[in-house]
């Protein structure tokens, strides 16, 4: 044996052995027990060394780590600055996007057509099952178009997803998730209200479908041109590229649907409108008033085959 140095004991002591090895001895404590430890079982940290069981108790368990971690990202992505309705509402479209592919490659079609809208759907029962037996009323459908689009080409949900991602986020940090979010579906079912609308100018479009996320993305632009005009901001060029893509659908040969486009513009800058005329704390309930009126005069607009009928072809 070496010679013991200044300061240690010349021998073992009955308790200088090893708590999990016994037979082994040893002079180093666990700097957070205070348990003997043999070189074996010491743990290296930074504040010395530790036994293997204050290593485990320091360290969580791994559900406790990924339920940290969720917790964490959770926080994140409450926070003010990300546009978690944006983001929500493209992933939406997408998996709805994708639902359809998946059933036209199988030979069904089911998603797109429990989705669309076509505005036999706003007719009472009574009315459309005099031409169609297999439409029945389903005014849901005006809100739940808005998540769907054309498989044919996969540009449309592109550049709508694009449009949703360029405007929607500042958009959404600058109104609140809230607000922004009845926005969208309220310019969506502006764009619903266009199309069922024209049916009293032209009657054969009332079995028409349409599709597309257009009318709410067109409201979501029409509404940053108010917000900008409001700030002194030149808007020039956005309202050109708006007009632009409004004229598309006058086009001959295209399918676009025009009235969407249309009616989601002119319902997302009244929606803005709103939300400029009662800023500040002290309008919050007339902004909650505002918002419930918008909403019962779109839900009555949709109701009006119900109260005055279009003229429609087998009537």
């Amino acid at each position: 044996m070496s010679t013991p140095q200044y300061g240690e004991r010349r021998e073992f002591g009955a308790d200088d052995v090893c708590y999990r090895h016994p037979g082994t001895h040893s002079f180093s404590l666990c700097q957070r027990c205070g348990r003997t430890i043999c070189p074996q079982c010491q743990i290296v940290s930074a504040v010395g060394v530790l036994c293997p069981d204050c290593i485990r108790e320091a360290t969580p368990a791994t559900v406790t780590r990924i339920g940290s971690g969720a917790r964490v990202m959770r926080r994140r992505m409450l926070a003010e600055g990300v546009p978690i309705v944006t983001y929500g509402l493209m992933a939406l479209c997408v998996l709805v996007w994708v639902a359809q592919l998946i059933g036209s490659w199988v030979g069904s079609n089911g998603v797109t057509h429990a989705l669309w809208y076509a505005p036999a759907f706003s007719l009472p029962d009574s009315i459309s099952g005099l031409r169609y037996s297999d439409v029945s009323f389903e005014p849901w459908r005006m809100l739940t178009v808005i998540f769907t689009h054309s498989i044919s080409s996969p540009l449309h949900i592109a550049f709508n997803m694009f449009a949703l991602w360029v405007f929607g986020r500042n958009l959404e940090q600058v109104l609140g998730r809230l607000w922004f979010f009845l926005l969208y579906l309220f310019a969506g079912l502006g764009g619903s209200l266009a199309v069922m609308l024209w049916v009293y100018a032209d009657p054969t479009t009332v079995s028409v479908p349409t599709v597309g996320a257009s009318g709410a993305i067109f409201g979501v632009m029409a509404s940053t041109v108010v917000a900008y005009r409001a700030a002194n901001v030149n808007v020039t060029s956005l309202v050109v590229l708006i007009g632009i893509n409004i004229a598309i659908g006058f086009m001959p040969g295209t399918t676009v649907s025009w009235q969407a486009h249309l009616g989601g513009a002119l319902v997302g800058a009244g929606v803005m409108g709103l939300l400029l005329q009662t800023r500040g704390p002290r309008k919050q309930r007339m902004r909650v008033w505002s918002f419930v009126g918008l909403g019962a005069l779109l839900i009555a607009l949709g109701s009006l085959y119900w109260i005055v009928l279009p003229a429609l072809p087998w009537l």
